[in-house]
């Protein structure tokens, strides 16, 4: 079965991808009658060396991503992992040297296709007279035996065309650019690892892969690996990667060692997620500079992709001061990124949080049998919220992600590991003060956001009273900031109906003589009623809302454990199962 892929036509993809770049960048022109993509200020580069590259498409934003003042004048695109025709090759070069440049360099994968019609346009454009010269990058680090058709072009090829650029900007003439690009390329090694593979458009996955391998030094059409290994976390694989990449036994290895400066690309092979991009990232500057590796700069980012390939490539480049200043140099090209222009190593990464303030003795506080009994109170909300993990759970998968026990779960585990801490604040405001911060940080979701702000709201009414009209006017102050951020009302089948019913019931504490355990016990009622019939309302906010409401049939998760948590609380002051 072929894979899917938003295209107007197969045969038509690549013209397609090329022409969209250019109309969305009006600094770049298309070359009529070919696949061929130039800058748009060619008539400046009067006196300059031009510079072109190419290959299949399918490896974007390479070719043309790294078109622009700085780096190359123009690229030739084959159909997707196919080498560019050799009549388009040699347009480019005429076009180029219409606009009176001094002569033309050819950045060239080595792929035998892009050698074979490179290597073919070159000698007929020589033939007419263009002073024309060719580079062949091969920066694979995958071979640990010399290959008769020698190492693959990869990622590196995209810093080729960097140092290149800079030097052709700064009117350095061919044969130089040409030498000093051929000394670069031969610092520097590329190995990729994929999780899948791609499918070219109209096809089928080029290789199968089982849930449980990766593949080892592959490269970027397609083509299968050096060898296939289980999976593993991204830090294990990233030193493979690094071994291999460095072993002196191996035939393409990147000659890095303790007190070598590098670049470091990491490189998105097309289908990895930006999330695993920045772990792999942490991961190899963590394992070079743990080898006394000095990284100069890191770009991390899709650079030469392999359509949706998921997985990711790393490039090393030896440099020294007056390379950085080629990679350094500015650029208009739309695919290079902004790095900063100083070394990776040695940066100061963290900064100290600042700290805490200083907790005022609170007037108000009781003695230690009142924080005796509010230990009792939240073991037992925990055992509790424990306890319906699975239940939430199961009612959340209706209108949710299915993780509302979960979530409440790390929320208890959280309360119980503070506890054992030592005896939790006195004072009701500093513990509904602490419990929000404890849930903020560790109960995460939108749950932990809606406590946090319930409690910390609830908190400031207790600061100066704790009687029983202070308790009502702390429930009020939590349903009001719940209200004004999560933007939820009575009715909307959320964890707001249960406090809103139990908060209607504490007002009867406002009333002189009122009794704690009978306006309590109306109140948890009241919100195990509210939280029952949630089931048949038509939720008007949260993830349930985007859900018809044909499909709710059960109570919302949020409204249930939130009743549970003010029964377990009532049980727990009335002593009842404790």
């Amino acid at each position: 079965m072929t894979s899917k892929k938003l295209v107007n036509t197969v045969a038509g993809c690549a013209d397609d991808a090329l022409a969209g770049l250019v109309a969305c960048n009006p600094h770049l022109q298309l070359l009529q009658g070919h696949r061929v993509a130039l800058r748009s200020d060619l008539d400046s580069l009067k006196g300059r060396v031009a510079l072109l590259s190419g290959g299949g498409s399918g490896h974007e934003p390479a070719h043309a991503g790294f078109i622009g003042k700085g780096m190359l004048t123009g690229v030739i695109a084959g159909a997707v992992f196919t080498s560019p025709a050799v009549g388009s090759i040699l347009a480019a070069i005429r076009a180029v040297a219409q606009a009176d440049t001094v002569g033309t360099l050819l950045i060239v994968k080595n792929y035998t296709g892009d050698r074979l019609n490179f290597g073919l346009a070159r000698e007929q454009a020589q033939a007419e007279g263009i002073p024309v010269e060719m580079v062949v990058v091969g920066d694979d680090s995958a071979f640990t035996a010399p290959k008769k058709a020698g190492r693959r072009g990869l990622c590196g090829t995209v810093l080729i065309h960097k140092v290149a650029g800079a030097l052709a900007e700064a009117g350095v003439g061919l044969e130089e650019i040409t030498n000093r690009v051929s000394v670069v390329a031969k610092a520097m090694g590329t190995l990729g690892v994929s999780l899948s593979s791609c499918s070219v458009p109209g096809s089928r996955p080029t290789f199968e892969l089982s849930p449980d391998e990766v593949e080892l030094g592959l490269g970027i059409h397609g083509e299968a690996g050096v060898r296939r290994i289980k999976m593993a976390s991204a830090d294990e694989i990233v030193t493979l990667m690094l071994d291999h990449m460095t072993n002196v036994s191996n035939m393409s290895h990147v000659p890095v060692r303790s007190g070598s400066s590098v670049v470091l690309m990491v490189n998105n092979l097309g289908g990895l997620s930006f999330l695993e991009l920045g772990i792999v990232a942490d991961a190899a500057v963590r394992s070079l500079e743990s080898r006394g590796v000095k990284i100069a700069r890191a770009l991390v980012g899709t650079f030469m992709s392999a359509l949706e390939m998921p997985g990711i490539s790393l490039t090393l480049l030896l440099v020294d001061e007056p390379l950085l200043k080629l990679i350094d140099a500015e650029t208009t090209a739309s695919a290079w990124p902004n790095v900063a222009k100083v070394s990776v190593t040695g940066q100061k990464r963290s900064r100290a949080a600042p700290a805490e303030p200083l907790e005022v003795p609170d007037p108000t506080a009781a003695g230690g049998s009142a924080s005796r009994q509010t230990v009792l109170v939240l073991e037992r909300v925990c055992a509790t919220l424990l306890g319906l993990e699975e239940h939430l759970n199961a009612l959340d998968r209706a209108a949710g992600d299915g993780d509302c026990g979960t979530t409440h779960s790390r929320a208890a585990r959280a309360i119980q590991g503070w506890l054992k801490e030592g005896p939790p604040p006195a004072s009701p405001a500093q513990l509904l003060s602490k419990l929000s911060l404890l849930l903020l940080e560790k109960m995460g979701g939108s749950s932990g956001a809606l406590y946090g702000l319930f409690l910390t709201a609830a908190a400031q009414p207790l600061k100066a009273k704790t009687d029983l009209p202070a308790w009502s006017a702390a429930m009020e102050a939590g349903l009001e900031a719940m209200q004004k951020y999560g933007k939820a009302a009575p009715g909307d089948r959320t964890m707001l109906d249960s406090l809103w019913a139990a908060g209607q019931e504490l007002q009867a504490w406002k009333s002189p003589g009122a009794n704690l355990f009978h306006v309590l016990t109306k109140a948890v009622q009241s919100a195990e009623a509210a939280a029952e019939a949630t089931k048949t309302m038509e939720a008007g906010a949260g993830r349930a809302s985007y859900i018809s409401s044909a499909r709710l049939d059960q109570p919302d998760p949020g409204a249930v454990a939130v009743a549970a948590i003010l029964r377990a609380i009532l049980e727990a002051l009335q002593g009842r199962g404790t």
